[in-house]
């Protein structure tokens, strides 16, 4: 098989300030082209989702890796899972701890265990087993979500009564076909500001966070991560698309039913087994971009569609 490669990478679906808009952007535009040039070498769908989210997880401006916010104790916590179309192979973390790139550390899970998930204190001693770099969790909180976390401290409310899908920072992802046919999808994220200790979200998630299917394709999802868990969104997108939707339909009526069910709001990217793609959210913003014949696609707002040719 010889398949046209895409890529496609998200920074999050949320009200993204103007402050970060420009490197929200210019983040996603780096992992995409990146990714691309790893898919357009005869790298697989797996190594390009992993290598767009981890340059997500090292970039700052995203909540995920280097960026992550801060829970109820003022730790961090990250989530991540990688998703291997071919075989169904998943590898997931939950709630690890000074880890700088946990979906590199959830590919390990996938392929050096028998399992899909660890979490916790235990994922973190596999960590170490697997000689995992550890950083200082200084390395990896920003000045403003230590600003984000003395907020809630300060008015003493809980993420319930503070807490609004337009405005939290969300998630990484990645999705992707490369030249043999084989999808695959990625997800990474440090949470929601002030979550109670323990708090797992949708990210880490098979079916919820993301999905990969080589013979229906491959979703990444982000937003409200209690309503995306309740409608197992990114699997929903793929059950559309297997009764014959596109993935721009699918995605459409996937993100409508999580709205009109659960009130929840939030956005995907999506690629198909024949290649075609989408990036949808119901949230202010979403950072997206894409790679396909060398043209790199990408937006911010409702109705981006900018388009630059790379010189690969």
């Amino acid at each position: 098989m010889n398949m046209k490669p895409v890529i496609v990478v998200h920074g999050g679906a949320w009200a993204i300030p103007d402050d970060l808009a420009d490197s929200s952007k210019l983040g996603v535009k780096n992992a995409a082209t990146f990714a691309f040039s790893i898919l357009a070498n005869g790298g697989s769908s797996l190594e390009a989702v992993e290598a767009a989210v981890r340059i997500l997880e090292d970039n700052m401006a995203f909540d995920a890796g280097h960026g992550a916010v801060l829970n109820a104790d003022g730790d961090v916590e990250l989530d991540a899972i990688i998703m291997d179309g071919k075989n169904l192979a998943v590898g997931a973390v939950s709630c690890i701890k000074n880890i700088a790139n946990p979906v590199m550390f959830a590919r390990t899970i996938m392929e050096q265990t028998p399992h899909i998930m660890l979490t916790g204190s235990g994922a973190n001693k596999f960590a170490e087993k697997m000689k995992i770099k550890k950083v200082p969790t200084e390395e990896l909180v920003t000045e403003n979500a230590v600003k984000e976390w003395e907020k809630y401290q300060k008015y003493k409310q809980s993420v319930t009564s503070l807490f609004n899908t337009e405005k939290m920072h969300d998630t990484v992802g990645a999705v992707a076909i490369d030249s043999k046919g084989n999808i695959s999808g990625a997800t990474s994220t440090g949470g929601i500001t002030n979550k109670m200790v323990g708090r797992v979200g949708d990210s880490p998630i098979i079916g919820s966070g993301a999905y990969a299917d080589n013979f229906i394709g491959a979703v990444s999802t982000t937003g409200h991560g209690e309503s995306i868990m309740k409608v197992t969104l990114a699997r929903q997108v793929l059950f559309n698309m297997e009764k014959g939707e596109t993935p721009q339909s699918a995605a459409e009526h996937a993100l409508e039913y999580m709205k009109n069910k659960v009130h929840g709001r939030g956005g995907l990217i999506v690629v198909s087994k024949s290649g075609e793609w989408a990036a949808k959210f119901t949230t202010k913003r979403m950072a997206w971009a894409s790679v396909e014949n060398n043209i790199l696609t990408y937006g911010l707002n409702p109705g981006d569609n900018f388009q630059e040719k790379l010189d690969l």
